[in-house]
């Protein structure tokens, strides 16, 4: 229990820009991890998204308003769908969607395209 803690504390203090840290997940039977940086183009700017993918085990990393939030594959019926704190992004093919769930379910998502 204590290495969970000690686990999920360091990854809320890494999503924090005035700290920096390392997390290592270990991942049973994983050879490698892809590693893959996309930039988006959205209507009020860019939003930059890492991801980290080993196995069964997906992360991305996406900059939302200057900070980085960590979020975990989750089911999804096409395309890739991460969720971290309130947000989803959601990703078909070059096109994402960011939704905020602190806006309610009614609210649009912010509507981005990969940039080449």
């Amino acid at each position: 229990m204590r290495r969970s803690v000690l686990a999920l504390t360091s990854l809320f203090l890494a999503a924090s820009p005035a700290f920096a840290a390392t997390v290592e997940i270990e991942l049973p039977d994983v050879e490698s991890v892809d590693t893959s940086a996309v930039t988006y183009a959205c209507p009020d700017g860019e939003i930059e998204a890492t991801y980290y993918n080993a196995g069964d085990a997906s992360l991305a990393v996406v900059m939302i308003d200057g900070s980085p939030v960590v979020m975990s594959n989750v089911l999804a019926a096409a395309g890739a769908k991460y969720a971290g704190g309130p947000y989803i992004w959601w990703t078909k093919g070059d096109a994402a969607d960011l939704y905020d769930l602190m806006k309610g379910e009614d609210a649009k998502p912010v509507s981005c395209t990969a940039k080449d």
